[in-house]
Parts: C-alpha cells; sequence; structure tokens
C-alpha cells in the first residue's frame, strides 16, 4: 500500500483544523488536529528531505495558519484556507519530487 504523500497531510491538518474549530465551535480541538497533523507532516518531512527542509516546510505551515486569518478578513474564511493549504501543499510535493529525483 503506498504512503500517504505528506502533502496530503498537511492538507488535512490545515483544512481539518479549521473545520474541526468552526463546526464543533471548539478552537482548541482544531488546534489539535492542525498540531497532530503538523507534528505528523514534519516527521515525514525530516525523513524523507532531511532536517533543512523540513523545518522550512514545518515553518511554512505554522506561517500559512496564521496567515490564513488576515487573508480571511479580505478573502473570505474557505477561500483564505484553501489557498494557503495550496501553497503548502505545492511546496511539500515539489520538496518530495526534488528529493527523488522527479
Amino acid at each position: 500500500m503506498p504512503a500517504v504523500p505528506t502533502s496530503a497531510i498537511a492538507a488535512a491538518g490545515l483544512i481539518g483544523g479549521y473545520g474541526t474549530a468552526r463546526w464543533t465551535g471548539k478552537r482548541e480541538l482544531g488546534g489539535a488536529v492542525l498540531a497532530a497533523a503538523g507534528a505528523g507532516a514534519a516527521y515525514r518531512w525530516r525523513r524523507q528531505a532531511g532536517g533543512t527542509t523540513a523545518a522550512a516546510l514545518t515553518g511554512l505551515y505554522v506561517a500559512a495558519f496564521g496567515g490564513s486569518h488576515p487573508l480571511a478578513k479580505k478573502i473570505g474564511a474557505w477561500p483564505s484556507v484553501l489557498a494557503v493549504t495550496g501553497v503548502v501543499a505545492a511546496a511539500s510535493t515539489l520538496a518530495e519530487r526534488r528529493q527523488h529525483g522527479r
């Protein structure tokens, strides 16, 4: 069975974290989803691409979460979450492909 792409794990954390917080009304639950997926993605990034790349992608993940808030005031909450998720997923995919020489 092929491994789930790390970009999908990161996307699940950003989208799932926001969705969980919104639908339950409990921000801490959304934060738990965000943190769990982020930790899982960071672990995989480190194993697949090394510490430097993992640190950069983890920083991007955290910045995407933080940046989605002011962006949401301009374009709306869901469009903001989807936009930052796309950036993180694309960066993760590019890093994985570069590491595997594709």
